[in-house]
């Protein structure tokens, strides 16, 4: 949602409130603006996370998967 900053300043525990339960609350300030969030939405964002090569190695293991292809037809045609 947006806010004006006198607005959210009134308002600042109904702010903080929606941004704990609804997600980032964004206060506008002239041309400028302020996101509030809640800390586990922070932590989310800021976390470091695997690389894409490491994430895939690290997943579930494909040994024993069947990757042979079906040859038989999926429908007839005419």
């Amino acid at each position: 949602m947006n806010w004006l900053l006198a607005e959210a300043k009134e308002r600042l525990s109904e702010v903080v409130t929606l941004a704990l339960t609804h997600g980032p609350q964004r206060i506008r300030h002239r041309n400028q603006a302020v996101i509030v969030l809640s800390e586990m939405d922070y932590q989310r964002l800021t976390k470091t996370r695997p690389s894409f090569k490491n994430y895939l190695m690290e997943g579930p293991s494909f040994e024993g998967l069947d990757l042979t292809r079906d040859e038989s037809p999926s429908r007839d045609f005419l």
